[in-house]
């Protein structure tokens, strides 16, 4: 059986607007489990230079700008920007501010009786443990386009040229990163999205877990 006090996570690792959110948001809803988004964490941090005038390549300030976060910061629309999106990936690029948001994710990783956690190095770094890991990918194309709709319905005027070399440009970076950068675990179910709708993505993801909910509960099985 699993072990006592342990907590299930479900990590759910991938690139930008591969669908990743929403599943995680309705494995969450399913299971009744808290979710983080820990994109939302890095795009904070960088919403929290910007709004200070700071400069999102100085390691030290992106740093202390981590160290003062408050998980309330989350929930203002302007994290939720193209803007904050790309200040998410430079700042996200320093060691230190991914230090001083390890600790909050990883205790929010050990809740029990478990909990949902949406990012790029939740399976390989934060929790990699978790009996279920999820990579949630989906072409450049496809997921510009689902950003570009995204943001148009925000009432931000972006073209889908202009998102799709920033989806680009973002993989370039998140993959290339010495601290933490953006692979699939071993053990995680790739699960692409590109022909999917929410819906066949949704239950993909359900099936995913249901196998894995099983293997933890009766490892020998």
């Amino acid at each position: 059986m699993a072990p006592k006090n342990a907590a299930f996570v479900i990590a759910v690792d991938g690139p930008a607007a591969s669908g990743k959110g929403t599943v995680a948001s309705r494995l969450a809803k399913l299971y009744g489990y808290p979710m983080l988004d820990t994109g939302l964490l890095y795009r904070a941090v960088g919403m929290r230079l910007l709004n200070a005038d700071g400069d999102l390549d100085d390691a030290i300030a992106a740093e202390a700008a981590a160290r003062g976060l408050e998980l309330a910061e989350l929930e203002m629309p302007e994290v939720r920007t193209r803007q904050a999106g790309e200040a998410a990936s430079r700042v996200a690029v320093h060691p230190g501010v991914r230090a001083a948001l390890f600790d909050l994710q990883r205790d929010f990783a050990l809740r029990e009786p478990g909990s949902v956690i949406d990012g790029r190095d939740i399976g390989t770094v934060i929790a990699p443990e978790a009996p279920a890991k999820l990579f949630v990918t989906a072409s450049p194309e496809v997921r510009a386009d689902r950003r570009w709709k995204q943001l148009v319905g925000q009432g931000e005027a972006v073209t889908f040229d202009e998102i799709l070399a920033d989806i680009r440009k973002r993989d370039e970076r998140d993959g290339g990163r010495a601290s933490a950068p953006m692979t699939q675990a071993p053990d995680a179910v790739l699960l692409d999205t590109s022909e999917m709708t929410i819906e066949q993505a949704f239950d993909a993801a359900r099936r995913i877990v249901e196998t894995a909910r099983a293997r933890w509960g009766n490892p020998k099985g």
